[in-house]
């Protein structure tokens, strides 16, 4: 699968959809029966056979991060900024 495709199966799920499949992984292990239909269920509006692609996405993403495809964000320390606006105003 191409990366386009697996980003536009992402942008099909929610934010809550994605929130209620997680804690259904958590919820239906690998040994439990009909352990997909069961996380559809939870999720809401997905099939059994589309909850399990996403896992396999998920996976793939794994994969990618552990072996050192995805580079890390260059976050941005909140905290570095504030202080040194905190500073700028303590010197006037």
């Amino acid at each position: 699968m191409s990366m386009s495709n697996s980003s536009s199966v992402r942008a099909q799920w929610t934010a809550k959809q994605n929130k209620l499949f997680e804690q259904a992984l958590a919820v239906y292990d690998k040994d439990t029966p009909d352990r997909w239909s069961n996380i559809a269920r939870a999720v809401g509006g997905k099939s059994a056979d589309e909850v399990r692609h996403y896992y396999l996405l998920l996976e793939e993403d794994v994969k990618h991060i552990e072996s050192g495809k995805v580079p890390f964000p260059a976050y941005r320390c909140p905290a570095a900024g504030y202080q040194a606006d905190r500073m700028r105003h303590l010197r006037i």
